[in-house]
């Protein structure tokens, strides 16, 4: 089933300590977002991707896009101040196609088949996402000390992907803009129209790269998973 992809990727990303865009740290000396733009790339059903950037880091997308030779046309966005904002630009250049996903550029390890499962359920729902069920003992702190340990049994860890039908998460970030409501991913956007998400279940390598630590995680999965070597 086809669908198109919004792939944020504007983020200053301060938290990696970098001192540059997290999607050109290199991993396996490749820039991370490439290693995500090849997931899509390599995706028959994949049938387009809208890249959403700083204008300030235009010239090295397009470089890198060059370098390695993209077959698939990646369009190339402005983005906002906020994640939100950014994917509501990407948004509104998509056409076309009934099932948009969104997913984080600084995310690589996203696996076909959960995309596959996600676009079903897209299709079939309205709205999907890729989660994964939380292992971690779950306590709510205040002030440094625990005021109560959560019961975990319901507990998901959301992840991107995120699919939607066009027209449900562009009424969605439509009605969150007039508003001036900020949520937490977009699926969060379609809930708050009383619209149901779909949960599938993902995989716990599916990482969003957002700590140095994170880095040495993604070198032991794609030694792991992809047959790397160092």
């Amino acid at each position: 089933m086809k669908y198109q992809v919004v792939i944020p990727a504007a983020g200053q990303g301060k938290r990696m300590n970098a001192g540059k865009n997290k999607q050109f740290i290199e991993l396996k000396k490749i820039p991370v977002i490439v290693h995500t733009l090849r997931v899509f790339e390599h995706d028959p059903d994949c049938n387009g991707i809208i890249l959403v950037i700083n204008k300030d880091d235009k010239p090295e997308f397009i470089k890198l896009i060059d370098t390695y030779r993209m077959k698939k046309k990646v369009q190339l966005i402005q983005g906002g101040a906020e994640r939100q904002h950014s994917v509501y630009n990407g948004l509104k250049s998509a056409k076309g196609e009934e099932i948009v996903l969104i997913h984080d550029g600084a995310r690589p390890f996203v696996k076909q088949e959960r995309i596959q499962e996600l676009v079903q359920a897209a299709y079939e729902h309205g709205a999907a996402t890729v989660a994964v069920p939380v292992k971690d003992t779950i306590k709510r702190v205040y002030e440094y000390e625990v005021s109560e340990t959560v019961e975990r049994s319901s507990l998901w860890a959301i992840q991107t992907p995120q699919a939607f039908r066009l027209s449900l998460i562009l009424h969605a970030h439509r009605k969150a803009a007039e508003e001036s409501f900020l949520g937490t991913d977009d699926c969060s956007l379609v809930e708050r129209l009383n619209e149901k998400v779909k949960i599938i279940t993902g995989d716990y390598t599916n990482i969003k790269l957002t700590t140095p630590d994170d880095l040495l995680i993604a070198k032991a999965i794609m030694e792991s998973e992809r047959g790397e070597t160092k």
